[in-house]
């Protein structure tokens, strides 16, 4: 759930607990506080945490502004911003330093800013240059683009990736492929955020590779509209992508072979939309699949002298609320199981194409865990 909280924090494990204070107080157990920030007032959503030489810098996406705050000062420059991104040394936990501040699009909420942040080094990618660490990050709605920030303190921007779009979110970037998911609104498309596939491998000339979503999400489609996406996490030593989609309602978890999406047919005909999907698990029209987090080859401890099936496959899956829990219905989190470990027909052939997928109620009997309230 976001807060309206303007607080970036680092915490470190410590031995022992801390003794429980009253409810709705701060409290802590096995670690402690060693820094933080107030963000210049901004709001925080994504952070990456990434090594440079002998630094670690924190990279902070922001949503837009808030009424009565939409330009907060950014005292390195003396000037009201429109919320962007910042760019933190937090190398000493205890002495954080505010390296810059990047300006994102005008706007409240998610009408503005530069939520989230993807960063890859020059020399990791295929093509990049090996002096240059790359930042990739949305225009708020309106564009995806790509600065180097190999001198933190002075950003530079490389290129406009992509823009005239009507929606963006939580993108991923393989670094040492240089293929990028970027959640856009393609304009045509029945929703506004689906998936531009571009190979960034060399970061100042972009290669569109095609447009991908749901069926019935591409344009043209007709009848129900699929909800809209909301992110993705790709694995491409495992050859797939999981991407989720809805946030409170209507979720769908999807698991694509990645070649077959990257090398498949491009034009976003409802054949071509379903030719790389491996399987889907679909939710209960009150829950989203906001966040589908892939823990492969887990081995379970009770099933350890089974022939087969002591290594399993899961994907946790996470609902967000977007207002509260008194307005809308109760969000969770979700466990996902594929019965084919390597993802190959190995023992019938329906479960490559359709694998099972149960939620926390079938794994625990406590049912699906909620969320912590905040």
């Amino acid at each position: 759930m976001r807060t309206p909280g303007f607080v970036v924090t680092l915490a470190l494990a410590v031995a022992g607990a801390v003794p429980a204070v009253a409810q709705d107080k701060p409290e802590a157990s096995n670690m402690r506080l060693l820094g933080y920030s107030d963000l210049q007032g901004r709001s925080a959503y994504q952070p990456v945490i990434h090594k440079q030489g002998d630094r670690w810098i924190a990279y902070i996406g922001h949503h837009g502004g808030v009424p009565g705050a939409e330009q907060p000062v950014n005292p390195l420059t003396g000037q009201p911003e429109f919320n962007g991104t910042s760019i933190m040394d937090v190398t000493d936990p205890a002495h954080l330093q505010y390296l810059a501040h990047i300006p994102g699009e005008p706007g409240n909420y998610e009408a503005g800013g530069a939520q989230m942040v993807r960063v890859c080094d020059g020399k990791s990618l295929p093509k990049g240059d090996p002096n240059a660490v790359y930042l990739l990050r949305p225009f708020g709605n309106q564009a995806h683009e790509i600065w180097n920030v190999a001198d933190p303190a002075n950003p530079k921007q490389v290129i406009r990736v992509v823009e005239g779009l009507k929606g963006t979110h939580k993108s991923w970037w393989e670094c040492d492929t240089g293929i990028a998911y970027l959640v856009s609104g393609e304009p045509g498309w029945r929703v506004p955020r689906m998936t531009q596939i571009y190979d960034l491998s060399d970061p100042a000339h972009p290669v569109k590779i095609r447009d991908f979503g749901l069926p019935g999400q591409q344009p043209g489609a007709q009848g129900q509209t699929p909800t809209m996406l909301h992110g993705m996490i790709s694995l491409p030593q495992a050859n797939r992508i999981y991407f989720g989609y809805g946030t409170n309602e209507g979720g769908v978890m999807q698991i694509v072979d990645r070649d077959k999406l990257l090398k498949g047919a491009k034009e976003p005909t409802e054949e071509n939309l379903r030719y790389p999907e491996v399987g889907r698990y679909l939710m209960s029209p009150l829950n989203g699949a906001h966040t589908t987090f892939p823990v492969l080859e887990m081995p379970i401890a009770e099933f350890a002298k089974d022939k087969i099936g002591k290594v399993r496959n899961f994907v946790v899956i996470t609902d967000e609320q977007i207002k509260n829990e008194c307005d809308e219905p109760r969000q969770f989190v979700w466990l996902s199981m594929s019965r084919s470990r390597t993802g190959r027909c190995r023992w019938q052939p329906g479960w490559c194409r359709k694998p099972r997928a149960i939620s926390a109620r079938e794994v625990v009997a406590s049912g699906p865990i909620p969320r912590t309230r905040t």
